[in-house]
């Protein structure tokens, strides 16, 4: 006797990432944060378009979307990893309970005999954001990934940061604000933007390393005090981990692939 499931479909999530087009906008928002414009010049598609198959994206969960602190007409695009790791092992168990695909693993990159690879983080004041970045891409790589962090107005360390850094056995208390320019003579892999103003006004940096944008609000800007805005630093700083995990899982496989070349 047949123990086929008769009329079994394919699950929606295979259908959402089956366009061509959606497949493309999923693969340039995992590299970094866009704006409509910029993924219609990356995709070469109308804008109408574009705009529809992120639609699709977001009700799928695999997109999400954040007003711009820049410039309120804008929006910036998101991809979503980790949601569409989830979607992809519930597939692969909904299809057979033998196909259990593992979850996401990052392990930091080996060393190798040249330079560290270095990133620079930079947002506005470099007093919360980019300083939790830097901290935390140093912490999770045990400094085989050198980071730095700047702004381009410095203000003093926010003891929310501090705070919340040291909640994940992480002390930068003797951290100081620094302003973007000290940089710009150094080399760097990558610049990662956390503020979409100081996108606006990054400068050129030598060697032109991969730039990466992640549209956050400044968590100090929210809340009348340290106490009231505290559950908003812990809510940046979660969200500024899973991107470092993501930042060093892409920059370990680059780095694995550079090595293998002859």
């Amino acid at each position: 006797m047949s123990t086929t499931s008769a009329g079994a479909s394919a699950p929606d999530f295979l259908r959402l990432i089956a366009d061509p087009l959606r497949w493309q906008l999923l693969d340039e928002l995992g590299r970094s944060d866009r704006r409509v414009g910029e993924l219609c010049a990356l995709v070469g598609k109308p804008q109408s378009l574009v705009s529809y198959h992120l639609g699709e994206l977001r009700n799928g969960g695999l997109v999400s979307a954040r007003q711009s602190a820049a410039d309120g007409r804008d929006t910036y695009y998101q991809g979503n990893i980790f949601r569409f790791a989830e979607l992809l092992r519930a597939t692969g168990a909904a299809l057979h309970p033998a196909v259990r695909l593992a979850r996401l693993e990052v392990d930091a990159p080996p060393a190798g005999r040249g330079p560290k690879p270095r990133v620079l983080f930079l947002c506005t004041g470099n007093s919360a954001r980019s300083q939790m970045a830097e901290a935390l891409l140093e912490h999770r790589t045990r400094g085989a990934i050198a980071a730095r962090s700047a702004g381009s107005h410095p203000k003093p360390l926010h003891p929310n940061a501090v705070r919340v850094m040291a909640e994940r056995g992480i002390d930068i208390s003797t951290h100081r604000s620094k302003h973007l320019d000290r940089f710009t003579g150094e080399r760097f892999d990558r610049v990662v933007t956390l503020c979409d103003k100081v996108r606006e006004v990054c400068p050129e940096f030598q060697g032109q390393p991969t730039a990466a944008h992640w549209s956050m609000a400044d968590p100090a800007a929210e809340g009348s005090d340290a106490d009231g805005n505290y559950p908003v630093f812990v809510r940046t700083a979660d969200e500024i981990e899973a991107r470092v995990e993501l930042l060093i899982a892409q920059m370990t496989s680059e780095i694995l692939k550079e090595r293998k070349r002859p």
